[in-house]
């Protein structure tokens, strides 16, 4: 299988710094919504929101990305082709 051009490799911290923010975050929002001074339903409404929360910013995340990375591969097929057309209508090497 080809690649085409270079790929964006994420270092080891940056991977490692990521998910310890993801968990710290969804740590102290868990022990934040536990320790409220409220009934347990609150509580709970509380939990279902940061859960659906959680997972539309994965599936926000991943659709953005998706988006991306079709418009780079559209935009260089696009360029091999115009450079396909140029190639074969070059006057000069003829």
């Amino acid at each position: 299988m080809q690649t085409l051009g270079p790929q964006q490799k994420e270092s080891a911290a940056w991977i490692f710094q990521t998910w310890a923010a993801f968990l710290l975050a969804i740590s102290m929002t868990t022990v934040g919504i536990i320790n409220l001074p409220v009934d347990n339903w609150v509580k709970g409404f509380m939990s279902m929101g940061m859960a659906f929360s959680i997972g539309s910013s994965f599936s926000l995340a991943k659709t953005m990305r998706d988006l991306h990375e079709s418009k780079k591969l559209t935009a260089r097929i696009d360029e091999a082709k115009v450079e396909r057309l140029l190639a074969q209508h070059d006057t000069l090497t003829k």
